[in-house]
């Protein structure tokens, strides 16, 4: 309770800049320890940030997906989802780079590894920032999702490295690994997005709503 009541703003608005533009010095000095408040504040922060973004983009028709009569109410469950998905990946995330760490013969302790993964939920926002060019087109919103995604696990790179004290050697391995990974299921990911907006665009589907809209 003690540590949610002193948490510094400007301190989180100056470590978010810095684990963007200079992870490694970032986590070189990170505090792996103090508790579960601050990783969970900044997940949250976070969280909320994107998922506000995402709203409005749903809002002005920017979101990628074209939801059609039902993009505010679409918009409106990202903003919740959003924070809920960054508090539950979190401690999956935390979980996750926990095993990692050990791979790469870094520390296995649970609470250090949560607060690497919450500093790298900076990339949250910037996602959803960058969301609206999948309106614009769906191969340069993947092209720049992907960016984004690859700028994480670059993150997480110096994450595992410098808070962890990974193997360097080892960690590039893993991060190469889960690159490729990522690359296919952008790709998977891209092919069931078209299949959702072609049936979204379904004249015949758009019809039955505007009849039920009207019995109702």
């Amino acid at each position: 309770m003690s540590e949610t009541s002193t948490f510094d703003f400007n301190a989180f608005i100056k470590e978010s800049k810095e684990t963007l533009l200079n992870p490694k010095a970032y986590f070189s000095t990170m505090k792996t320890s103090g508790g579960w408040a601050e990783p969970l504040i900044k997940a949250v922060i976070y969280g909320a940030v994107a998922g506000i973004i995402a709203f409005i983009w749903s809002i002005v028709g920017l979101s990628g997906l074209k939801a059609g009569m039902f993009g505010g109410a679409i918009g409106a469950m990202a903003l919740v989802w959003s924070i809920v998905g960054a508090v539950i990946g979190l401690f999956i995330g935390a979980v996750i780079l926990l095993i990692i760490s050990s791979i790469c013969k870094g520390s296995t302790d649970f609470e250090a590894n949560g607060r690497v993964v919450a500093a790298s939920m900076v990339i949250m926002p910037i996602n959803a920032l960058l969301a609206f060019t999948a309106a614009i087109s769906s191969w340069l919103g993947l092209i720049i999702s992907l960016a984004v995604s690859l700028y994480a696990l670059y993150i997480m790179y110096h994450g595992l490295v410098e808070s962890l004290k990974a193997k360097p050697e080892t960690a590039r391995i893993v991060m190469y690994i889960l690159a490729a990974l990522l690359v296919l299921f952008m790709l998977l990911g891209m092919s069931t997005r078209n299949k959702m907006n072609k049936y979204l665009d379904n004249p015949e589907l758009k019809e039955m709503l505007q009849d039920l809209e009207k019995q109702g």
